[in-house]
């Protein structure tokens, strides 16, 4: 099983029917599929083999789609760019990748130039919309490949593995350098499988790739919405009006967006007026959710509600919310209770929950333990990283360091993240949990809890906040508003208001660059 065959399986099937919009452009499967041929053999050309590395750096699009399939039809290893990271970390990625061609959208020209100044494997760089020349590197145009490699000559038969690299993601090292998260074929095909069993993906959806696609918040969907002949519509920025018109104009009926996301589109002015009848469900993944923000999810956009959890190292979805057949009876209150949480274990993965000596947590829904994981959705390790391999991978069981309680049904709750567990006068705060209750207060429109370094309790609870707009508070109202809903201890101990929370790449909250901005404080 690999990823070349779910486009000749899409392809078998839906020759005619469209498979991909982007923009004013609009291509049927088999058009698709040309397109990716002709960037093989140009790739082929080039003396890309088996194993060799491809960088991109560059927003969705069809190009993307067309680069995933492409690498993969000669049994190459794609390395997704984060278009947020500095020329510095690219230039770290693409050494220790040791990718030889990088894709590069014509905006990103600054960074392709202040990243390869320095000793790079690249040879080549190929352009999307205007090209540029780098001294030293070949440079050439995507177009004028796809064009020049349409005689329809055949690519030569690469015997591709199930266990054969597909994908290198970059992620934060405990070292605090990048690592290179290794996906196989087997890894990926199975995680799509998975993904249409679960989500009862067919070719009547349409999905809308919002999330970037260098993040397997949304990468995976490349995939598994191919393999069932849907459409993909892409979008390449986060522009609220833009994705809702699109929604509208065509007819999407499943998305994946991270929660900021999420949390910016039901508050988008005029969104009631947006006719969002299409959407049979939407999905929430990539960092936690306040279950206030899944109730205004599902009020302003009235489909069904999944909550996802997963993480690059494992293809990504380990668990969903989607409900086991004995709780639909319950009342729509409770469940709730149970969409609203992190979910259930994903299709193909074994899931438990255990204790620092490894004995597995009671499932009370209180006692708090680390979530392991395993299956064929799991990665083999970190790229040129055996020691972090070994700290992550243990007797054949992923060690998240995500903190969860798990209740009698088997549907874990994520508390926290274990590196950020604040512990105040001896009791743990768990970040997500206060989180909860800021995203309650009628006022508050975002909010990220950090523990501060403390003299009196060791580390105190900081709440940062961003207000709605028009909407006015005060830090003392807000703790005092936290203290009514839950213990005082895990209250914020100061609240500080901003415009703006940072974010990563991939659009979460970045609770690192918060806590640089407190460094010292305490």
């Amino acid at each position: 099983m690999n990823i070349p065959f779910i486009l000749e399986k899409a392809v078998s099937l839906y020759p005619h029917k469209e498979a991909v919009v982007c923009g004013d452009k609009r291509f049927t499967y088999k058009q698709f599929e040309n397109r990716v041929f002709a960037l093989a053999r140009a790739f082929h050309a080039m003396g890309i083999q088996k194993g060799d590395r491809i960088a991109i750096l560059h927003p969705n699009s069809h190009q993307y789609m067309e680069t995933y399939f492409g690498t993969a039809r000669l049994g190459a290893i794609l390395n997704p760019l984060n278009v947020r990271l500095s020329p510095q970390e690219l230039t770290f990625i693409i050494r220790d990748s040791g990718a030889r061609l990088l894709i590069a959208a014509s905006r990103y020209q600054d960074s392709v130039h202040s990243s390869l100044v320095a000793d790079t494997p690249i040879t080549h760089i190929v352009w999307t919309g205007k090209r540029h020349e780098e001294a030293g590197f070949e440079s050439m145009g995507y177009e004028d490949l796809i064009q020049a490699n349409q005689d329809g000559s055949k690519l030569p038969e690469i015997p591709i593995s199930d266990e054969d690299i597909a994908h290198l993601y970059y992620t934060s090292g405990t070292t605090g350098l990048p690592k290179g998260v290794m996906l196989s074929h087997k890894n990926v095909c199975v995680h799509a499988l998975a993904a249409i069993a679960e989500l009862r993906l067919g070719d009547h959806d349409h999905w809308i790739h919002v999330a970037p696609l260098f993040h397997l918040a949304d990468a995976w969907a490349t995939f598994a919405v191919t393999w069932v002949g849907g459409k993909h519509v892409l979008i390449p920025d986060f522009d609220p009006l833009h994705i809702l018109s699109a929604i509208q104009k065509e007819k999407i009926t499943i998305t994946n967006m991270v929660p900021t996301m999420l949390n910016t589109l039901i508050h988008t002015k005029g969104v009631e007026s947006v006719d969002v009848s299409s959407l049979r469900a939407i999905l929430s993944g990539g960092a936690p959710i306040a279950p206030e923000l899944v109730k205004k999810i599902m009020e302003t956009f009235k489909c069904d509600y999944l909550q996802t959890y997963g993480m690059t190292e494992t293809s990504p979805y380990l668990t969903v919310s989607i409900l086991k057949e004995n709780l639909r009876n319950l009342s729509q209150e409770e469940q709730f209770q149970y969409k609203s949480k992190t979910g259930r274990p994903f299709l193909g993965v074994l899931l438990k929950v255990i204790r620092e000596n490894g004995t597995e947590i009671d499932a009370d829904d209180k006692e708090v333990g680390e979530i392991i994981v395993k299956g064929d959705i799991v990665t083999r390790g970190y790229w040129n990283r055996p020691e972090e391999t070994d700290e992550a991978i243990k007797d054949g069981w992923l060690h998240t360091g995500d903190m969860a309680v798990l209740d009698k049904e088997g549907y874990v709750n994520i508390v926290d993240r274990k590196k950020d567990v604040i512990i105040t006068g001896g009791e743990n705060v768990y970040s997500i949990e206060v989180e909860n209750i800021l995203y309650s207060h009628p006022a508050i429109l975002e909010a990220a809890v950090i523990g501060l370094p403390d003299p009196k309790w060791g580390e105190a609870v900081k709440a940062v906040v961003v207000l709605k707009p028009g909407c006015k508070a005060e830090a003392e109202g807000i703790i005092e508003f936290c203290k009514a809903r839950i213990a005082g201890y895990k209250a914020p101990k100061s609240v500080d208001f901003v415009t703006d929370l940072p974010r990563t790449g991939s659009g979460k909250i970045h609770k690192k660059k918060i806590r640089e901005w407190f460094k010292g404080e305490g």
